[in-house]
């Protein structure tokens, strides 16, 4: 009589410290690699940042652009929360968890 491979997972302790481990690392790394950007950003982007004080004026936030140095200096009611900002962390977050696992597997762990 053969056992199935979900029975012989739930009586073994090991493999399911092993699940939960793997589980608890995924989604540690899912959150950090979603959460680390917007944090950095963010702090890099308020008032009271360095950053933004070299703009010169006060009430201007200094937003970053894609070549080093480039930077455009707004005004702070210009840059505000949006629908975007809680919907695509979660995109990233669900993206990091499923190339994490194909990685995890990949390496046959």
């Amino acid at each position: 009589m053969a056992i199935s491979f979900l029975h012989r997972f739930s009586l073994d302790p090991q493999h399911c410290r092993s699940a939960a481990k793997w589980t608890a690392l995924l989604t540690l790394t899912a959150a950090v690699t979603s959460f680390a950007p917007e944090f950095i950003f963010t702090n890099a982007t308020s008032l009271h940042s360095s950053f933004s004080r070299s703009c010169g004026r006060d009430g201007y936030i200094r937003i970053p652009l894609d070549l080093p140095g480039d930077v455009l200096c707004l005004p702070a009611n210009m840059v505000n929360w949006s629908s975007f900002d809680f919907f695509v962390p979660t995109v990233f977050a669900a993206l990091g968890v499923g190339v994490s696992a194909c990685f995890v597997r990949s390496l046959g762990l």
